[in-house]
């Protein structure tokens, strides 16, 4: 959403996708990571690094995720224009933009555990012009049952076990997606087959930092 002709990191983000396509081939995901300014959310000492892929810190003993890993996540879920999209864990609103970008900012709802990182994502992501996106405080884990059902839900941070709560409020054909484990952790994908019952696969080890609450 940002001017390519007023954007001195323009040129970083193209060089980012470039890297992004030896990681996932949706163009949609691609065009998506280009699209949203990495640097925008991280300190302003660490903008030199915004396009390089890796996690930054973000404060409040929290990170950024990877770019790659973005990218991956956000393939794996196989967003359309108008699903609704449920977030754990905003953060520096990195992830809800990219997801943003996917499904329209009206479509994500987002609940961060910290009050001064959702308060300071909720101003960054206005001011980018991503102020549809709707922001909590509280535990992601309980999911957020007044914007039921969900199409997704996926965490941005290392879960023990999928919450029973989230699951419940994704659509019959709802996709949950999150780094599940504590001191080992795997990429997990739950896709609902049924009321009651899922499809699991796993999709590489991760290091997340652990949710809170």
């Amino acid at each position: 959403m940002t001017d390519p002709d007023s954007d001195p990191f323009a040129s970083a983000r193209s060089d980012l996708r470039d890297t992004l396509a030896g990681h996932v081939d949706d163009e949609r995901v691609l065009d998506a990571m280009e699209a949203v300014p990495r640097h925008a959310f991280v300190p302003e000492s660490r903008r030199t690094d915004a396009y390089r892929d890796r996690p930054l810190p973000i404060g409040d003993g929290q990170t950024v995720s990877a770019p790659h890993i973005v990218a991956i996540m956000a393939e794996l879920l196989d967003l359309e224009p108008g699903d609704r999209v449920l977030e754990i864990g905003t953060g520096c609103g990195y992830h809800a933009a990219v997801t943003a970008e996917l499904v329209g900012a009206q479509n994500v709802y987002s609940v961060e555990y910290s009050e001064s990182l959702a308060e300071t994502a909720r101003d960054r992501l206005a001011a980018l012009g991503y102020d549809g996106i709707s922001i909590r405080v509280g535990d992601g884990r309980d999911g957020w049952k007044e914007n039921v059902p969900y199409r997704a839900a996926y965490a941005t941070c290392a879960l023990g076990t999928a919450p029973t709560a989230v699951l419940d409020q994704l659509r019959h054909d709802g996709t949950f997606l999150a780094p599940i484990g504590t001191a080992r952790q795997t990429l997990v994908r739950l896709a609902r087959t049924s009321a009651d019952e899922f499809e699991r696969s796993e999709h590489g080890a991760v290091r997340f930092v652990s949710v809170r609450g």
